[in-house]
């Protein structure tokens, strides 16, 4: 038994040291990692999702591209779900409820995907509700995530945001390139009654979280108390001046729907060669998360933002050698071009996006975790909607169709040239780090965080 014991607490140390960084191995940061993992897996869908709205139901770059906007409108909304699991529980918890819906609904609308959906409209709203269920438990685990976070020192501060984009990083990238492949064995229905199973998980996972029940019913004192939380939290400049940048950071047109049609009518590309590229860049998302957690957690937000920006632009510009076939003239054939394009830039994407996690968790005050957290990552995802619609509208005045890729460069290059648009705003964000450090405007980051005065009337989150 001495020998099995031993053994046991080797291996348990070993995951904590070297995999969790430190963290201590709990049920419920297993739970929390499960979910984000089964994020990440539901990315098996998402080359079978391109294909079916583009060959099944015959939608253009344009109509794709506007769709996929709407999809992402459950992220845009994620502070009502913050409000709906902090001051209504089910059953008296808080938390676990929440995560058995939302893998039910998501198991529903893959279900119906694979089933019933005929028509662009009809997959959009199942690929909306898929995209609602992930939001919901996405609320719930980050809120999670933000409480054991404020207990991080500053020396600490980031490695539970690394853990769960790492986790959902690895589930991506287990079914990155089996997406692909499963689409040249069977049908795009057939993937979505696979993915179907998927949400399930976190249902069962749920019981995992470690929560005791609420002892009193939620009056409206306490949803009052937590408005006003949020609104004296909003108000400071150490939180909307950062979110407005992030917001025009993120809201700049993108082109992702018509270089997908590009890539598979114009040059060929197949379903199997694309999973390649989704496990590319999934690797490059983990290494781009190694990059920051190693060197980057003490270099300031400007700079992280100010270099990622320009190098993601200037890269991106590569893009231009591949829609105008250029690169062939140079021996550089067209799939090794994609390939090494996606690594880089999905790496500069990472390194970008990871100051977004830390700054946002730091800021949150107790009994609010999961609205305000919400709410700083719903301007994001507002924007990335709005980046997609924005697209949609110059990919059709520019008459990108899918056959039509003559004016394709121009739209390459207005998107890329259109993300410097937010550098001059740059003073926005505070001038220190992850770690807190860098000029006084890390003191007034780092105060911002401290809890506010406890209130009576004030029922803090449990999480």
């Amino acid at each position: 038994m001495a020998v099995s014991s031993s053994s046991s607490g080797g291996i348990k140390g070993f995951l904590e040291n070297r995999i969790l960084q430190g963290q201590p191995l709990t049920s419920e940061l297993v739970a929390i990692l499960v979910v984000y993992f089964v994020q990440g897996i539901l990315g098996l869908a998402r080359l079978a999702v391109s294909f079916f709205l583009k060959d099944d139901l015959g939608l253009t770059p344009a109509e794709v591209a506007a769709l996929t906007g709407i999809a992402a409108l459950p992220w845009t909304i994620k502070p009502l779900f913050g409000f709906i699991s902090d001051g209504l529980p089910i059953g008296g918890y808080r938390r676990r409820p929440y995560l058995v819906l939302s893998g039910l609904l998501g198991a529903a609308a893959w279900l119906a995907l694979a089933t019933v959906v005929q028509s662009g409209w009809a997959a959009i709203l199942a690929i909306t509700l898929s995209s609602l269920s992930v939001a919901i438990g996405d609320v719930i685990v980050d809120s999670l995530v933000v409480e054991r976070a404020r207990g991080e020192s500053q020396g600490e501060a980031g490695t539970l945001q690394s853990l769960a984009w790492g986790a959902s990083a690895v589930g991506g990238l287990m079914t990155a390139y089996l997406g692909g492949v499963l689409l040249e064995q069977v049908s795009t229905r057939a993937v979505f009654a696979i993915t179907a199973t998927f949400p399930l998980i976190v249902s069962c996972v749920a019981w995992i979280i470690q929560e005791d029940p609420v002892e009193e019913s939620p009056t409206w004192s306490v949803i009052q108390g937590q408005m006003g939380q949020l609104w004296q939290a909003i108000r400071q400049r150490a939180i909307w001046m950062p979110a407005l940048f992030l917001f025009l950071w993120q809201a700049t047109p993108t082109a992702d729907a018509a270089f997908f049609f590009f890539t598979t009518n114009d040059l060929g590309f197949q379903p199997e060669f694309l999973g390649r590229v989704r496990l590319v860049t999934s690797v490059a998302a983990l290494l781009g998360i190694w990059v920051f957690q190693r060197f980057l957690r003490t270099v300031p937000f400007r700079t992280i933002f100010a270099w990622s920006t320009v190098l993601s632009s200037l890269l991106g510009m590569s893009m231009l050698l591949l829609v105008t076939h250029a690169n062939r003239s140079l021996g550089i054939d067209d799939q090794w071009f994609s390939l090494g394009d996606s690594l880089v830039l999905t790496v500069m994407g990472e390194i970008a996006f990871m100051p977004v996690l830390v700054l946002s968790a730091r800021l949150c005050p107790p009994g609010v975790e999961a609205t305000l957290f919400a709410l700083l990552m719903s301007i994001v995802n507002l924007a990335g909607l709005l980046s997609h619609e924005l697209g949609a509208l110059l990919t059709h005045w520019l008459e990108v169709t899918e056959t039509n890729f003559d004016h394709l460069w121009q739209l390459v290059l207005i998107t890329n040239l259109t993300t410097l648009l937010p550098l001059p705003l740059l003073a926005l964000l505070p001038a220190t780090s992850s770690q807190g450090e860098g000029s006084e405007d890390a003191q007034i980051l780092w105060q911002s965080a401290d809890p506010p005065p406890h209130n009576p009337d004030q029922e803090t989150a449990s999480v």
